[in-house]
C-alpha cells in the first residue's frame, strides 16, 4: 500500500493543478458573460461556470471523463462516434508500423554490427533521419504514396515505421555489442561460427536492450499514426478526432482523444513489459 502513496500523491497534485488552471483559463469568458448579462459573479459561481463551459479553453477533468464515458461505454463499438472505434483505426496503423519498424531496425542493427561499411555509412544517416520534423515529412510521404496508388492504412503505417525504427536500431546495436571480449574469446575457443555466436551469445545478450527500445518504439509508432492522420483529412482515428475538435473548437473532444491516446500508449508499453518479463524469465535473465 505504501508504494501507491507517492503515485496517488502525484496524481492528486496533477488534478488539483488541472482544476485550478481550468478556473484561471476559463474565467475571462465567464466574466465576459456576466458583464454582458449585468450580473456579478461570486467565487462559487465563477468556479461552477469555469468547470461547466461547453467550449472551454481548458476543460475540467470531470468534463473529459464524462466525454470519454459517453463515447466509449454509451456508444456501440462499431459506431463512428465511438472513441473505441477511432482508437482501433489508429491502433491498426500503429501496430503495422511498429512491426515494420521493428523488423527494419533489427535488420539494420545486425548489418551495422557485422559490416564495417554499414557502420560507417548507414548509422550516421539513421541518426540524421531523426532530425527531420515528422510534421514536415508526413505530408510528403502521403503525397508520394498516393501518387503511386497507395492510400489508406499503409501511408500511416510508414510514418509510424519511420518514428519507431530508430530506437530499435540504436538499442539493438548497443545490445549486440554488449557481450564482453572475454565472452567472444570463449566462443572462438569453442570454434563457434559467426552464426552460432550471434544466436547463442549476441542475440540473447541484446534482449534487455531490445525490449527497452521496443517500449520507446511503440509509443513513437502511436505518435506517428496520429500524425499521419492529420494531413490526410482523415475522418477516422484519434488524429481525426483531434483535427475535428480543433476545427470546431471542441476542446473537450480534443482532450478526450489525447487521454485515450495516452491510455493506449500505456497499454501497449505494459504489454511489451509483460512479454519482456516472461521472455527474460524463461531465458534466466530476470
Amino acid at each position: 500500500m505504501r508504494s501507491f502513496v507517492p503515485v496517488l500523491t502525484v496524481v492528486a497534485a496533477i488534478f488539483a493543478i488541472w482544476y485550478v488552471a481550468a478556473i484561471w483559463l476559463n474565467a475571462p469568458w465567464a466574466y465576459d458573460k456576466a458583464t454582458r448579462s449585468g450580473v456579478e459573479l461570486s467565487a462559487s459561481e465563477l468556479v461552477a461556470d469555469t468547470w461547466a463551459q461547453d467550449k472551454p479553453k481548458l476543460p475540467a477533468p470531470h468534463q473529459v471523463a464524462v466525454e470519454i464515458w459517453e463515447t466509449t461505454v454509451e456508444k456501440k463499438i462499431t459506431s463512428k462516434r465511438s472513441l473505441i472505434w477511432h482508437s482501433w483505426v489508429t491502433l491498426s496503423a500503429t501496430l503495422l508500423g511498429f512491426v515494420l519498424g521493428t523488423g527494419l531496425g533489427i535488420l539494420l542493427a545486425v548489418g551495422i554490427v557485422y559490416n564495417t561499411v554499414m557502420d560507417r555509412s548507414v548509422m550516421p544517416w539513421v541518426i540524421t533521419s531523426q532530425t527531420i520534423p515528422i510534421l514536415a515529412l508526413a505530408p510528403m510521404i502521403i503525397v508520394v504514396l498516393n501518387a503511386v496508388g497507395i492510400s489508406g492504412l499503409l501511408p500511416k503505417a510508414m510514418i509510424s515505421m519511420y518514428l519507431s525504427f530508430f530506437p530499435v536500431v540504436v538499442g539493438m546495436v548497443k545490445g549486440l555489442r554488449s557481450p564482453e571480449v572475454m565472452q567472444l574469446d570463449q566462443m572462438r575457443t569453442w570454434n563457434a561460427s559467426a552464426s552460432q555466436t550471434f544466436w547463442r551469445l549476441r542475440l540473447p545478450a541484446s534482449m534487455p536492450y531490445l525490449f527497452a527500445s521496443l517500449k520507446v518504439g511503440v509509443a513513437a509508432s502511436l505518435v506517428g499514426a496520429i500524425v499521419g492522420e492529420l494531413p490526410t483529412g482523415a475522418v477516422a482515428g484519434l488524429g481525426a478526432r483531434l483535427l475535428a475538435g480543433s476545427y470546431y473548437g471542441q476542446t473537450i473532444q480534443i482532450w478526450s482523444a489525447l487521454i485515450m491516446a495516452a491510455a493506449l500508449a500505456a497499454l501497449l508499453v505494459a504489454i511489451i513489459a509483460l512479454i519482456e518479463r516472461v521472455m527474460l524469465a524463461r531465458m534466466g535473465m530476470a
